[in-house]
């Protein structure tokens, strides 16, 4: 075997040794995180009552499923910005599905529901509150993600943080569906997407502070 073979040989194996700490390190955190993000929501909220008719309406599925696409690949840009000389990859594309997604529908929506009606569907009852319950839910998986990183070697720490804010930010609404009683689509592409673009800011504020080896 050449030298170049055998460094080339070396260098996989130790990056493949490194993958699997670092999946190990962010599953813990994801467990963690969403264990904190429930207490909250169960504590601080409550489940809906209507929660076992809920799965019958595709709104629901959509109020729950695009924000745990937005967490998924938050997760999947962690897992590897948190290993030194790996980019982030394509993985905003999902988060860029999510977004369509929701606004697509929020369009279709809002064209197709009479003038007297649409106030109702952007506003709902809880748009003061909506974004930073989110927020809060979302916290403990920021926290989590953060502490994650922080025992391995990311080098963009800034888009590590906003990655983390993004996993967080999406794992937060997903819960919070399951207290939210809001269904209008354009209430989700507004409120939802402002609620998770708050730990993506976050994130991305702290990613160099407390990153930094």
């Amino acid at each position: 075997m050449r030298t170049d073979e055998l460094i080339t040989l070396l260098a996989t194996r130790a990056a493949a040794e490194r993958q699997a700490p670092a999946a190990a390190a962010l599953l813990r955190a994801v467990v963690v995180g969403l264990l904190g993000a429930l207490l909250i929501m169960l504590a601080g909220y409550g489940v809906n009552p209507a929660l076992p008719q809920l799965p019958g309406r595709p709104m629901f599925w959509i109020k729950l499923g695009a924000p745990a696409l937005v967490a998924a690949s938050g997760a999947l840009a962690v897992a590897r910005l948190a290993r030194p000389g790996v980019p982030a990859g394509r993985v905003g594309w999902g988060i860029a599905l999510a977004l369509a997604l929701l606004w697509g529908v929020a369009l279709a929506q809002w064209l197709g529901a009479p003038a007297a009606g649409r106030s109702a569907l952007l506003w709902g009852q809880t748009w003061r509150s909506c974004p930073f319950s989110i927020g809060l839910i979302a916290l403990p998986v920021l926290l989590a993600a953060l502490r994650a990183l922080r025992e391995l070697a990311p080098t963009r720490l800034r888009l590590a943080g906003a990655a983390a804010g993004a996993l967080a930010g999406g794992a937060g609404a997903a819960v919070y569906a399951l207290h939210c009683p809001e269904f209008g689509a354009p209430f989700l592409a507004v409120w939802y997407v402002l609620g998770m673009a708050l730990p993506v800011a976050v994130g991305a504020w702290l990613g160099p502070r407390v990153l930094r080896w």
